[in-house]
């Protein structure tokens, strides 16, 4: 009987253990171990740490803007030896796909598409391949929040400067992947069903731009996005063409080549610190005549795509965390290869925004993108999940010591005092 009493209160104790370990990882993800760089609401502070980092981390080029309430309160451009400054463009990577959404927006505002209909109403250069699912579920809405069944997970690769590039059918027949392995933009699952990070999705949306407007696809998001806000050295060319673009480097600091991108709409655009500056202060900003309505812009910050239950992206926007008003810090990051990252970040409660251009290091933007982002809300973006998780250790482990070390005291009180007694 002893044997069994003594066998059931072990197995209480490792029910514990393991109900505090699940506990701690909650917490984890809601940050609750985790410390922000800076006192909340101390913009000082927070740049002085984020412009440390940048002098510690990256040997390559850096732009740095802070802001707050909408207005600038800091701006970082490293390293002083190289001329980097606000006009400096850098490339964006997957960061391109925030503006093809906003030129989808656009065609939706106009009246030209609908966000529920099948993409393929309006296609007539290209179609989705035949397969065991119905392509009819692939709707305008569901490739902007990557929940339309395509399972290619791209990844476009670079291209070699004096290469030519594939047409857009082209490579939406046979896209080179940053993988090295062949790819198909196909639906592999049910659309609607979860989430699936696509850049054949966006490269659907450039080819759907593209026809539905009746331009080339950068002629409109110039004439309707960038031009109207003075965004004048945004481009989708070749930055190795572009006069005062950053040099490209390693994650060693050595200058690596500038690559060309057959994916414009998905990875293919280049920017500065300055036009996106421009872009962040019209999407905080009501009276900055823009391409959108507010409605719209407040539309593209409502979840769309969910993972375990967490909302993550809306049309063509990261949902980083929510914000305490019920809405959510919003943007997009990006980061390709050699050495290539970048991040806007804004929160809609307060105006406050982030906006960093890296070359030379494949995550500093985002690394201190998800410091602004615990910073700002208290809570880890999406992407520092796995550092969420991570801060869970330590209280997870302490926990467990200090329940196994209680268990074995009130176990030899329990069952063994009279044994110690003899």
């Amino acid at each position: 009987m002893k044997i069994i009493k003594i066998g059931l209160f072990a197995l209480a104790t490792l029910v514990a253990i393991g109900a505090w370990c699940a506990f701690s990882v909650f917490g984890g993800l809601y940050g609750w171990w985790m410390t922000p760089i800076a006192d909340k609401g101390d913009h000082a502070a927070f740049f002085a740490e984020a412009t440390q980092r940048i002098d510690e981390s990256n040997p390559g080029n850096t732009a740095f803007i802070l802001i707050e309430n909408g207005e600038v309160v800091g701006e970082y451009y490293a390293p002083d030896d190289r001329g980097v400054d606000m006009q400096t463009v850098f490339p964006t990577s997957s960061f391109s796909k925030w503006i093809t959404a906003l030129g989808v927006m656009k065609l939706v505002e106009e009246g030209k598409i609908s966000l529920d209909e099948p993409v393929s109403t309006y296609l007539t250069r290209w179609s989705l391949p035949d397969g065991a699912f119905d392509e009819n579920g692939v709707t305008v809405r569901r490739l902007l929040g990557h929940t339309a069944g395509l399972t290619d997970g791209l990844g476009f690769g670079d291209y070699e400067a004096d290469e030519t590039l594939p047409s857009l059918e082209e490579t939406l027949a046979n896209p080179r992947a940053s993988s090295g392995r062949d790819v198909k933009i196909e639906v592999g699952a049910e659309p609607g069903e979860e989430f699936a990070y696509s850049g054949g999705g966006y490269l659907i949306l450039q080819l759907l731009i593209g026809e539905a407007s009746g331009q080339d696809y950068e002629s409109y998001i110039r004439d309707e996005v960038l031009a109207p806000l003075g965004m004048t050295q945004s481009s989708f060319g070749f930055i190795g063409d572009i006069e005062g673009a950053s040099q490209s480097f390693d994650a060693s600091g050595a200058v690596a080549p500038h690559y060309q991108y057959a994916a414009a709409g998905a990875t293919g655009f280049s920017s500065s610190a300055a036009d996106l500056l421009l872009l962040a202060r019209a999407l905080t900003n009501e009276d900055v005549d823009f391409a959108l309505q507010p409605a719209t812009l407040a539309a593209m910050r409502k979840p769309e795509a969910y993972v375990l239950g967490a909302p993550i992206w809306g049309l063509g926007t990261i949902l980083y965390a929510p914000t305490k008003s019920g809405d959510f810090v919003y943007g997009h990051d990006g980061a390709n290869e050699p050495a290539i990252n970048v991040s806007v970040r804004i929160n809609p409660d307060n105006d406050d925004a982030y906006i960093m251009l890296a070359n030379g290091h494949p995550s500093l933007a985002s690394d201190i993108g998800g410091e602004w982002v615990l910073w700002q809300t208290g809570a880890p973006d999406i992407l520092s999940t796995e550092r969420a998780i991570k801060s869970a250790v330590l209280p997870a482990a302490l926990g467990s010591l200090l329940m196994l070390i209680g268990a074995i005291l009130l176990a030899r009180r329990l069952f063994f005092r009279g044994r110690a007694s003899a």
